[in-house]
């Protein structure tokens, strides 16, 4: 082990330490105000290499660096420690972790550690996501390489540059070294082909972007009409009306995946990277016909893809568990798993994936362990229960403007919640309040209102939490081992 100097004031991180060449690194916390800094040890008289800044001075006859935790000693540290660079993941089971306060990675670590076998994405964020916690997708990559160091996580992990819409979404996470690109082209997905007549969907046909597609409905129709495609014993076969019902719903969104693939692949040049199709945000189920429609199409057209995510039957709302009937989605499940296997591999992407307890079971078994689950909200709820633990005074605050706020925030979601229905608790006693978390109405309705709450309070809940740091990382991994053991078992 190696042996750091003793900081007076300062509390290391132990699990950070490490030596690069003549160098030693670790993390540290300053006792007086929870502030972290990267200490750099050097021979003396050498500058540390690569060149990081800070306020320099000697130790036992050596050099020593102590670094503010920002952008540009992140960027020097990637430089000096390959770990600390996102990198892909192959079709390893695999699981993404949204952290809008960007404290909340060491937690997520101790969750992974404990459930070997699983892949993880520490920096996973959207673009509505940084508009709404007014940040940029640099920092949040910033944030993830802290934690990574600070956890001492040296066995790789991704970067999720979440529901890109357009190239220039694209651009900004290319730029931040992301490498896992989740493409969004739900708003090409026509919903009204799901009920629409076979005169309607005809029409629809017709008006696709056949130039986009490089092809006609007349080559459509000769590829995949009649044809009968077996999927590990699944059938699969294109009559008239569902082949016409596939590409008027989902034309227009293979159009767009393919020109995001595209431009992805001209910016990236000879970095690796890997791309996931989400068809998730939409109102209607994805078919197995009309899965085995998007994937034939992006297969023609020289796409490249790791994990898709359908819509599949039931409700996958922000927070709580699965809302259906799980017979039913354990044979939904069965069928998008035989296509990806038989017309990939790739994996199927559990998107809303949080507190799904009930399905993890039936996700694992479907898909022997082919499977992404993304996370995001539900790290924030954890946080604010760690505050509703430490500092209830701020919960109280949180609660209340998730109450004034949320008519307005959850516009964009598709949630049940009712406030009529959550509990009210200006008499509940301050030992009570992190039960309020997991109450269904209650959870939804701070989920959504994530935004507001950052922007008006950030900083203070941040403050609680970087000074009851234990409490928030124990509580992150009591809640992510639920999440990833299902999956773990099957790795092991």
């Amino acid at each position: 082990m190696t042996l750091i100097p003793d900081l007076p004031g300062e509390t290391p991180y132990a699990a950070s330490v490490v030596e690069q060449g003549d160098l030693v690194l670790w993390l540290t916390r300053r006792d007086a105000d929870a502030t972290k800094r990267l200490a750099v040890l050097a021979p003396a008289g050498a500058p540390p290499a690569p060149v990081f800044s800070g306020e320099a001075g000697e130790i036992a006859g050596r050099t020593l660096l102590l670094c503010p935790a920002d952008a540009g000693n992140a960027a020097a540290l990637r430089d000096l420690l390959p770990w600390l660079r996102a990198q892909t993941l192959g079709l390893r089971t695999s699981a993404g972790f949204g952290d809008r306060l960007g404290l909340a990675t060491p937690g997520h670590a101790r969750a992974v550690r404990a459930n070997p076998g699983i892949a993880p994405i520490y920096a996973q964020q959207s673009i509505r996501e940084n508009v709404r916690t007014s940040r940029t997708a640099q920092q949040v990559m910033d944030a993830a390489t802290w934690g990574v160091f600070e956890a001492g996580w040296r066995d790789g992990f991704g970067a999720d540059g979440d529901h890109l819409k357009t190239p220039a979404d694209a651009d900004v996470m290319v730029a931040a070294g992301y490498t896992f690109f989740t493409i969004d082209p739900g708003e090409h997905v026509d919903d009204g082909a799901h009920t629409a007549t076979y005169r309607e969907l005809i029409d629809k046909v017709d008006a696709l972007p056949w130039g986009d597609l490089d092809s006609s409905p007349a080559d459509l129709r000769a590829r995949l009409l009649g044809r009968t495609f077996d999927a590990g014993g699944m059938t699969l076969t294109f009559e008239d009306e569902t082949l016409a019902r596939a590409a008027a719903k989902y034309g227009r969104a293979v159009a767009h995946a393919v020109r995001m693939f595209r431009h992805l692949d001209a910016v990236s040049g000879d970095r690796a990277w890997e791309m996931e199709l989400s068809v998730d945000e939409t109102e209607t189920p994805t078919s197995h016909l009309e899965h085995l429609y998007i994937v034939s199409e992006l297969r023609r057209l020289g796409v490249r893809w790791v994990s898709l995510a359908p819509r599949y039957v039931g409700r996958f709302e922000k927070g709580v568990d699965y809302i259906g009937v799980l017979d039913a989605l354990r044979a939904d499940l069965a069928g998008h798993a035989a296509i990806a296997r038989a017309f990939g591999p790739y994996k199927l992407s559990l998107h809303s994936g949080s507190d799904k307890f009930s399905i993890y079971p039936l996700a694992v078994e479907a898909t022997n362990g082919m499977v992404h689950l993304k996370t995001a909200g539900t790290s924030m709820l954890t946080a604010q229960q760690a505050i509703a633990m430490t500092d209830p005074a701020l919960f109280r605050q949180l609660y209340a403007l998730a109450f004034e706020r949320f008519a307005i925030d959850r516009a964009s979601y598709h949630i049940s919640a009712d406030p009529a229905r959550a509990p009210q608790i200006d008499e509940l006693a301050d030992a009570d309040l992190p039960a309020v978390v997991d109450q269904f109405d209650a959870r939804q309705m701070l989920h959504v209102t994530f935004g507001s709450a950052i922007m008006q309070y950030g900083p203070a809940m941040q403050a609680a939490l970087r000074a009851h740091e234990e409490t928030h990382y124990a509580a992150l991994e009591r809640h992510f081992d639920r999440h990833l053991a299902p999956f773990a078992r099957h790795t092991t």
